[in-house]
């Protein structure tokens, strides 16, 4: 790990927010004018949880009163397609047309600065800046941060705030909610999955929205070309046992060309880590998606051996411990040695 990356991680954050933290993000809310401009933004290609957060809270900003209220997101104004059925879609505006200076701007599940892409100037722009996110490698890059590493999503911060805000949890915020925290916990199956997490759960399914409907939504629905996609892609992953010290890699990738073939959008790869990483001869899995020429979005996987996030931190990306990604450029055999340079030492010290 060069020395830049490796102060960068050293200076992440490895505690929840404080009382003050909590205390000051209200206060940025409730300080808010009648007429006050609040901008929310989600980090680019967003997921369940970036979405689901982000509408949820903006659903319960509105319920106290904030009307003057706008969603975005950088790059194409495309929403995936398992979430297009989300509450609070009509609040989403394309990057182009977002608030230039908002009173206050939100920002949901971005580990860092540059995942706000063209969006970031609005953090200087705007009067106040708030961050609600769970990355431990998220630096504090708001006002105020709300930042807490042991959450299993980032709608577990944004439902605490709404709390304190004292907004009523209505069906519609509990779908964009409940959505949030299946994505990011896999179902539930992740580690960070505690009883605090089924707890909340509960309280969301007791409004009355149906898991199964919004599972088949969200997790089995898929086109036909991108199950072809899917057994093409797979097709030419790689097991290098010998990589980790011996824990083991699983890798593949796919190409704008790949896409293009099977005429399918950039999001539907999303799924396909969870295919990668239940080979049971390596302990991190990793999926490159070409987004450009020599440029890949890269997800990474640890069973537990490795903590994938000081890898991604080394490569200039961040993430969770056994969940990160980075930006990869070249080609990709020289990406992934750059990720086999990194695993050695980022291998996780056995308890006892």
């Amino acid at each position: 790990m060069t020395g830049a990356a490796g102060a960068q991680l050293a200076a992440t954050v490895d505690v929840g927010p404080s009382e003050a933290d909590w205390a000051a993000a209200e206060g940025l809310i409730r300080a808010l004018p009648s007429t006050g401009r609040v901008l929310l933004i989600c980090h680019v290609n967003p997921d369940g949880d970036a979405l689901g957060s982000m509408l949820g809270f903006g659903l319960g900003l509105r319920q106290l009163g904030v009307h003057r209220l706008q969603a975005t997101f950088p790059g194409p104004p495309e929403v995936p397609e398992p979430f297009r059925g989300l509450p609070g879609m009509e609040l989403l505006v394309p990057a182009s047309d977002a608030d230039p200076a908002p009173d206050l701007v939100i920002c949901f599940d971005a580990a860092s600065e540059s995942r706000l892409g063209e969006l970031a100037d609005r953090l200087s722009t705007a009067g106040a800046a708030l961050v609600l996110d769970h990355h431990a490698s998220n630096p504090g890059f708001g006002k105020v941060n709300l930042v807490d590493p042991g959450a299993a999503a980032t709608s577990v911060v944004a439902d605490r705030l709404l709390t304190r805000l004292g907004v009523t949890v209505d069906r519609a915020i509990a779908e964009c909610l409940y959505v949030a925290l299946t994505t990011d916990t896999g179902s539930f199956r992740f580690e960070a999955t505690t009883p605090a997490v089924h707890q909340l759960a509960a309280r969301l399914l007791a409004t009355g929205i149906s898991p199964g409907d919004i599972s088949r939504r969200v997790f089995d629905t898929r086109p036909f070309g991108a199950v072809r996609l899917f057994g093409e892609v797979l097709g030419r992953a790689r097991l290098e046992p010998a990589a980790a010290d011996g824990r083991g890699l699983v890798w593949t990738f796919a190409t704008l060309d790949d896409l293009a073939r099977h005429d399918q959008r950039p999001y539907v790869l999303e799924a396909l880590i969870d295919s990668v990483r239940c080979t049971a001869e390596a302990d991190v899995s990793c999926v490159l998606k070409q987004t450009a020429p020599a440029e890949w979005a890269v997800s990474m996987r640890s069973k537990g051996a490795v903590n994938v996030s000081r890898v991604a931190v080394a490569l200039g990306g961040g993430g969770h411990t056994f969940a990160a990604g980075f930006t990869g450029r070249g080609s990709v055999e020289q990406v992934v040695e750059a990720i086999r340079g990194e695993l050695a030492g980022a291998l996780i010290p056995a308890v006892g």
